[in-house]
């Protein structure tokens, strides 16, 4: 009886395993290093845009002042600007550095981005008005509580301002 060698590819697709399962099991084969790209495994996306495109990236964009960090967080964002003009809209929602904001209703909310469970991004899901973690599946109320686990632990939550008739939001400590 003759032996074929397959490559580790080849055998697992033997075994009916799809593309996405193939990666997974490449980067674990590989030390996962090789699959994380700059080592940086905070999912937020830098390009502009917001909404169930993720949302804004950091704080680069000349549309937010202040402090965005640190236990004294106190800033604006311009939302007239390209970067956040989205944030007008009702259910869009945007990332300023570790922060999330929402515009619910023209009303805004501000919470901490990271989930508590174990500090993936979460995003914001207008249809059911609440905050999930793609990871495992925490959910949270816009008053940072947790409305389903595995996260115990409540989400941080500013305090929001709608100034200059409505063209720049204050989001602080």
């Amino acid at each position: 009886m003759e032996q074929t060698q397959l490559s580790r590819g080849q055998f697992l697709r033997q075994l009916g395993l799809n593309s996405a399962a193939l990666m997974a099991f490449y980067c674990m084969g590989t030390g996962l290093t090789a699959c994380s790209g700059s080592g940086n495994d905070d999912p937020t996306p830098t390009t502009n845009g917001t909404g169930g495109t993720g949302g804004t990236g950091g704080t680069t964009s000349t549309a937010v002042k202040g402090t965005t960090s640190g236990s004294s967080i106190d800033f604006t964002i311009d939302l007239t600007h390209a970067d956040y003009s989205k944030l007008k809209t009702s259910g869009e929602f945007g990332y300023v550095s570790g922060i999330i904001v929402i515009n619910t209703n023209g009303s805004y909310v501000a919470l901490s981005k990271v989930c508590t469970h174990e500090g993936s991004t979460i995003a914001y899901r207008s249809a059911s008005n609440d905050l999930k973690c793609p990871n495992h599946g925490s959910e949270f109320n816009l008053d940072g509580s947790v409305k389903l686990s595995p996260a115990t632990q409540s989400l941080t939550v500013y305090k929001t301002e709608i100034q200059n008739s409505g063209n720049t939001l204050r989001v602080s400590a």
